[in-house]
């Protein structure tokens, strides 16, 4: 689930963002798209050492992300 909810969060909104995840999931597992988030341990070490142009970088190297994607992505760890 999220991180990033407050703790009281209104459960029709939790019970809609499952839904989305899950119908991604099945997506992605159709298309033989895996995101390798559990690779991402790198990427968040260089951003909380506040090297961003770096994680931005390996970011783009993992995922293929374009650079608008990957700042974003990098921005929110």
């Amino acid at each position: 689930m999220f991180n990033f909810l407050p703790q009281q969060t209104d459960p029709a909104l939790i019970r809609r963002v499952d839904r989305i995840e899950k119908k991604l999931d099945l997506l992605l597992t159709r298309a033989g798209i895996e995101l390798p988030e559990d690779n991402l341990d790198e990427v968040r070490e260089l951003a909380r050492r506040g090297d961003k142009i770096a994680a931005i970088k390996l970011y783009r190297e993992i995922t293929g992300a374009g650079l608008a994607e990957a700042k974003s992505a990098v921005e929110s760890l």
